[in-house]
């Protein structure tokens, strides 16, 4: 029976240029997760913003716990694998879950399912939230329950005289998550931005989540059809359980024992060894101090989370003009997996080989301890690229102050003081500055009309001055307070043209206007082009080039004219600056945290797996990903309690935090010895038969001894017996 076993396991391991064949297909399967996982989360703030309706801050906090969701259910499926079903098993079933619920998310979005009366809204949205949240959270439980299996599932592949091809595929699979993050990441949001629908024409969803949904199937099938190539490693019960009963015996041991008549024992765990076997001990042991190692880094996973949305806004406020290539703040997101997949194959090939040439001892604790130095530096780099920006943003109010900017539609120059601010504006003309005020002001028009003025603190206002039946009066109007999002440029227009117009930009529409202020709308960067047509049909077509960032005010005078050059009639006003720092200055930042995520991030998938007991990989694989939940856990706390106003200075606060923890971690790691957990288990193992052994020879010699006593004590019975019937 052995050798048939050991024929099977040699077939399941053929190999091709030394690697195990079968580790092909957990690679293909592991891009194809990664690029549905990463493609369905590259748009779903947006899906909740903008399909839902959620307001950011609601949507930014499901999004935030979403993702922390899904780093915190590997426990769960390290337990399904470890204890039950086996890594194979939970990685097919598992993956069913996760396909479903990305269908299920792809039928949420599809706008007309409940679109009964064909106006353009669902009518039932409350049931396109349940099936999202359905769908969410099968997707949370199928991404998060296979993490652990999939990474420790492709290190069983390899025997035990292959450690330097492990560590190489475990670079190669870091490779493949990057690979799918990438391409999901620039193909998903061009599929979204493409039009679909029966009744109305809307973004397109259910595209861009149907695609992801499909890519998870071809996962599922890649790795069935390796399957009859696999190493399959049998579960060895509910260890987890084991472990937590094993560990809770020793701890509640140790304190009854507390009296310095009890020995001491050389590890705390060694209280357990009067209910539990010494193996399962040791196995605990080697769990418990890798777990202690994982306690600092947390923190890490903090900042690096942080490239997706502090980073993400620090690009709103800059230059994408790349010259060939315009690059939207979200696409700068990409720079991380394009870096990886050029860096990870450099560091494995050229840089560990020439430090292992210096003779340096580059450990793979060592690792990890430069990666998170590494990811402080980027957030050094990034307080450094903020302090260029802030000189270059528009002063927005304080709580405590109001700012006004004027425009003068009456068509002659006027006059004006506004509190102590004293300044003339021609006709159809609007100020570029803002004025600041932290008290109501008397405003004075050509020294003949004066009123006071009262605004809410902490807004920007436009106080337009019109004249009716040759009185001058104000109009005011609330301005944006803060950089359009995504690099959008906030556009408006004031219609003085005393008749109603109908102004659409691109395929927006503003719909009539009357005489008065439209509402903002977000334009792109690049050619714009504007349509203004008045109610006898008569059109106005003309373009503006915009940059990133800004906001204009485009004033329409009552002396507008349609037909050829129209547009010379219509005047600008700058409300705030367009973008000047060019998102360049970020690729450091990017840079440094990229290179300290494959040094700290590849190592630690290798290491969690290789100090892990055989029982316990999917176990160990599940904590290390569970730092990655709590470092989520930490921005969504730091997010709703910083109070710290200059976004540099938080920037420098992350900073400092990490490498206090990376201090941290250096001292531990100094302390920690590295183990080889088959030698440590086979040794218990071999001390177990001995003591089987022993106690069976032990057995034997005393029913022997028994035996032959109570032979003796027969014999003499019976000559006792004997003399009795003699005497008698």
């Amino acid at each position: 029976m052995a050798d048939k076993e050991k024929k099977k396991s040699q077939k399941r391991s053929a190999t091709v240029f030394g690697y195990p064949v079968s580790i092909f297909f957990i690679v293909v399967n592991e891009f194809c997760e990664r690029f549905s996982y990463y493609g369905m989360r590259a748009i779903l703030v947006l899906y909740f913003k903008n399909f839902l309706r959620w307001d950011e801050n609601l949507s930014t906090t499901i999004y935030h716990t979403f993702a922390a969701f899904c780093y915190l259910t590997p426990i769960l499926g390290a337990i399904i694998a470890d204890s039950w079903l086996g890594k194979f098993k939970t990685i097919i079933y598992l993956s069913v879950v996760y396909a479903v619920g990305q269908v299920i998310l792809a039928i949420s979005s599809i706008h007309d399912i409940t679109d009964g009366n064909k106006d353009g809204e669902p009518d039932n949205m409350t049931v396109h939230i349940a099936l999202s949240m359905v769908g969410l959270l099968l997707i949370a439980l199928g991404t998060g329950g296979i993490k652990p299996c999939v990474a420790a599932f492709g290190g069983d592949q390899f025997n035990e005289d292959q450690e330097k091809q492990r560590g190489t595929f475990f670079s190669v699979f870091y490779l493949s998550i990057n690979a799918g993050s990438l391409l999901s990441t620039i193909i998903t949001p061009i599929l979204k931005a493409q039009t679909c629908g029966i009744h109305t024409q809307q973004d397109c969803y259910p595209l861009a989540f149907g695609v992801p949904a499909a890519l998870m199937a071809v996962a599922l099938i890649v790795f069935i059809l390796g399957s009859r190539m696999y190493n399959k490693t049998a579960p060895s019960g509910n260890i987890l359980v084991k472990v937590c009963k094993c560990t809770f015996f020793a701890v509640k041991n140790r304190f009854q024992h507390r009296s310095s008549k009890y020995p001491r024992r050389e590890h705390w765990m060694d209280w357990a060894e009067e209910k539990y076997d010494k193996l399962l001990i040791a196995q605990v042991k080697m769990v418990l101090k890798v777990l202690f190692l994982y306690i600092p880094l947390p923190m890490f996973w903090a900042l690096f989370e942080q490239q997706a949305s502090r980073w993400t806004f620090q690009a709103t406020a800059m230059d994408g003009n790349f010259g060939l290539i315009v690059i939207q703040p979200e696409h700068m997101q990409t720079v991380n997996p394009i870096l990886i997949l050029i860096m990870v194959p450099v560091v494995d090939i050229i840089v560990y080989p020439l430090i292992a040439k210096c003779k340096i001892n580059f450990t793979p604790l060592r690792k990890i301890t430069v990666g998170m130095f590494l990811a402080a530096l980027a957030f050094v780099a990034a307080a450094l690229v903020q302090l260029q920006i802030d000189p270059t943003l528009p002063s927005f109010p304080s709580s405590t102050e109001q700012q006004a900017k004027f425009i003068n539609m009456v068509n002659r120059t006027m006059n004006i003081v506004a509190g102590k601010n004293n300044f003339t504006l021609k006709a159809f003309e609007g100020g570029q500055d803002y004025f600041t005020y932290t008290e109501p002001f008397n405003l004075t028009i050509d020294s003949v009309s004066n009123e006071a003025i009262n605004l809410t603190a902490g807004t920007r206002n436009t106080i337009v001055i019109v004249e009716e039946e040759s009185f001058m009066s104000s109009i005011r109007f609330n301005d944006i307070a803060e950089k359009p999002d995504k690099g959008a440029n906030a556009i408006r227009f004031f219609n003085g043209f005393r008749s109603t117009l109908n102004i659409k930009v691109g395929q927006q529409e503003y719909g009539n206007i009357t005489a008065n202020m439209s509402i903002y709308v977000n334009v792109s960067h690049g050619m714009a082009e504007f349509i203004i047509k008045n109610i006898d049909g008569d059109n106005c077509i003309f373009s503006r080039n915009f940059r990133f960032g800004s906001s204009y005010t485009f004033i329409i005078p009552p002396i507008f004219a349609f037909g050829e050059n129209c547009e010379q009639h219509i005047k600008e006003v700058e409300d705030i600056k367009p973008n000047s720092f060019h998102m360049a200055w970020q690729i450091p930042q990017y840079f440094l945290m990229t290179s300290g995520e494959v040094v700290f991030s590849v190592t630690g998938l290798e290491f969690s797996y290789s100090q892990a007991p055989s029982n316990m990989k999917a176990v160990l694989q599940a904590g290390w990903l569970l730092t990655v939940a709590v470092g989520n856990i930490i921005v969504l706390i730091v997010a709703g309690v910083a109070t710290i106003p200059a976004q540099w200075a938080e920037y420098i606060l992350f900073a400092s935090l990490l490498v206090f923890v990376c201090i941290v971690f250096a001292i531990m790691a100094y302390f920690y010895t590295y183990i080889d957990p088959p030698s440590i288990e086979a040794l218990f193992v071999n001390l177990e038969s001995e003591d089987k052994k022993k106690n069976l020879e032990m057995t034997k010699t005393y029913m022997v001894e028994n035996h032959n006593e109570k032979r003796k004590i027969s014999d003499t019975r019976s000559n006792e017996d004997k003399s009795l019937q003699t005497n008698f």
